[in-house]
Parts: structure tokens; sequence; C-alpha cells
């Protein structure tokens, strides 16, 4: 039986809220996951789009992770 093991050297994630405080607290939950990874964020894009069928403004971010 092999066992291996590959590293990360990329990871994009996506995140989406309805108050800009829960998405950056998903945000850096996410980032501090990733330090265990030995993953830092390279890149952030962040939308706001209004959701009509909730009435809301929907915040939604893409943050790319690279290896250290």
């Amino acid at each position: 039986m092999d066992f291996i093991l590959d590293r990360i050297d990329n990871k994009i994630e996506f995140f989406q809220a309805y108050d800009m405080k829960t998405l950056e607290r998903q945000i850096n939950e996410q980032i501090d996951n990733n330090k265990a990874l030995l993953l830092d964020v390279y890149a952030i894009q962040h939308h706001i789009v209004f959701d009509p069928n909730a009435g809301k403004m929907l915040y939604s971010a893409v943050v790319h992770f690279k290896v250290k």
C-alpha cells in the first residue's frame, strides 16, 4: 500500500453573506485554518449585488491562497 502526501500550492475559496461583518468573520476563520496548511492570502476580490429575493445586498468574496 502506497501512502502519498501532496502539498497544496494554490487554493481558491468563495464566501458570501448578507452583511459585511459575517463575510469578514468567515474569511478570517478560513485564513486561520489555512495557516495550518502553510497557505497565505495572495489575492482577494469582492463583489456586492442586490438580491431581489431577499431584498438585501449580498456580499461575496473570492480569496486566493498560495504557499508561503
